[in-house]
């Protein structure tokens, strides 16, 4: 027996509540930012800050999200992306889906193909430094478009880098059918 006092145990109201701030969300901080520090150590940085403060659930339905406007008017393969939204959810043209997604950065997770129903699509938008999204966001002048984007995401998956492979990261949305 000791005659020490134990450490009080930790109370579960002294936990910390809600999500981690993203500094990152503010554009002036982020353009300062990246004055400074190189484009890698940038992303990692920025990576980091996704990682701890997750999703923001803020908008997750892909064709509401105000992050992703952007990409929704950019035009690729003959169609807007929002066409290619609304084609999904009245379930035409399933074939080409996919490869339409792809264009845009964005990989089909799940879908329900049934031509009746919602289709419950599952969208993954890659958010890593090589991201087919990038240009577009680039080209509207939205540098911290990773930050936005997973404020309105349902999920956020990062797959940390390996010796071979870089690091990943995918903001996940779905696309549901309007109730009737």
């Amino acid at each position: 027996m000791t005659n020490k006092k134990q450490p009080p145990a930790k109370n579960p109201a002294e936990a910390p509540a809600g999500r981690a701030p993203n500094p990152f969300l503010n554009a002036e901080l982020y353009a300062r930012m990246r004055d400074y520090t190189e484009r890698d150590a940038a992303f990692s940085k920025e990576l980091k800050a996704i990682g701890e403060s997750g999703a923001g659930k803020r908008s997750t339905d892909a064709r509401m999200a105000p992050s992703l406007a952007v990409l929704r008017a950019v035009v690729k393969k003959g169609l807007p992306l929002w066409t290619m939204f609304d084609r999904i959810v009245d379930g035409v043209e399933s074939g080409l889906w996919e490869p339409w997604l792809t264009a845009f950065g964005f990989e089909l997770r799940g879908v329900n193909y049934a031509k009746t129903g919602e289709r419950n699509a599952r969208l993954a938008l890659d958010i890593s430094l090589g991201s087919k999204a990038h240009t577009a966001f680039a080209n509207a002048g939205v540098g911290n478009w990773r930050s936005l984007v997973v404020e309105d995401c349902a999920q956020v998956q990062i797959d940390k880098p390996t010796e071979k492979a870089p690091a990943k990261a995918h903001a996940i949305f779905f696309l549901d059918a309007p109730a009737p």
